[in-house]
């Protein structure tokens, strides 16, 4: 008999304008190869996205290569309220900014900071 793991399928995609502005913006610093996206509680609905520029994967993360010079890195803990996600990098008037369209989001707060989803 063997031991098995079960790894479900985790997919986050950007769009082709979401990956153009990460890596003009990694080609800033050399030292970054990628973007972190996480979850942090936060504002009346309970989560908000948040991303940072990093040179590598921590220990809990998750890889996920997205071109040869661009890596997503995400911690195990948000994959189940992260799977399926997509970024995009829009322009609304003068502001641009990345959008996350998440198709676990069962609630949202009413100025848009914060969501929620259905916990299993």
């Amino acid at each position: 008999m063997t031991l098995e793991t079960y790894d479900p399928k985790v997919e986050i995609s950007l769009t082709d304008s979401a990956v153009k502005h990460i890596e003009k913006t990694l080609q800033k610093d050399a030292n970054m190869t990628g973007i972190k996206l996480y979850l942090e509680t936060s504002g009346c609905s309970g989560f908000m996205y948040e991303t940072k520029l990093c040179e590598s994967a921590e220990e809990n993360d998750r890889t996920f290569e997205i071109t040869k010079s661009l890596k997503l890195f995400v911690p195990h803990k948000d994959l189940p309220m992260l799977n399926g996600t997509t970024i995009d990098f829009v322009t609304v008037g003068l502001n641009s900014m990345l959008q996350f369209k998440n198709p676990n989001v069962t609630g949202e707060c009413g100025c848009g900071e914060s969501f929620s989803v259905t916990e299993e």
